[in-house]
């Protein structure tokens, strides 16, 4: 019977379930109502409305509105990424068969301006590399002090077997 009951919840659907014992009892199970789905049985082509509980038809329509919308939603993201994908395959394209990086056009070929340009560029990157060793080097070393300050042996500099 529960999972009867859970059956016609879950689903929304007219149920009516006989069963008769071995001494030839019946029980019985319906939703929403024997008079109901036996009416629905004995006229087919009646409007399910007639039948069907109010808050049941309700929840379907509503959650059948909710998964539509979902999906158009999904779909509509679909065709954005198809549209980007498309994008992205015509740049590919367009640039030819092989990808061409900045580093990897032969300084020779460059204009001065560009020259000036990489060179420029080429400095700026050296600088931050330079802040980030330095930041890391103050950083270990900072460690290092405080690990001195509160441990009472020290740490040999070099690891690994001595060499003569």
């Amino acid at each position: 019977y529960k999972k009867i009951s859970e059956l016609s919840t879950l689903c929304g659907c007219e149920i009516l379930f006989i069963i008769f014992s071995p001494k030839g009892k019946p029980y019985s199970f319906a939703h929403p109502s024997i008079e109901a789905v036996t009416k629905r049985f004995l006229n087919p082509n009646q409007p399910l409305h007639e039948t069907t509980d109010a808050p049941v038809e309700t929840y379907r329509k509503v959650r059948i509105k909710s998964l539509v919308q979902d999906y158009n939603e999904v779909h509509d993201q679909l065709d954005a990424s198809k549209e980007k994908q498309k994008a992205f395959s015509l740049a590919q394209q367009s640039r030819g068969s092989e990808s061409h990086h900045w580093w990897k056009t032969p300084i020779y070929q460059l204009n001065p301006r560009e020259l000036h340009e990489r060179e420029k560029h080429f400095a700026e990157f050296i600088n931050l590399v330079s802040v980030a060793r330095d930041k890391k080097i103050a950083s270990i070393s900072s460690m290092h002090d405080a690990m001195d300050e509160d441990v009472a042996f020290v740490v040999p500099p070099r690891y690994g077997p001595s060499l003569p």
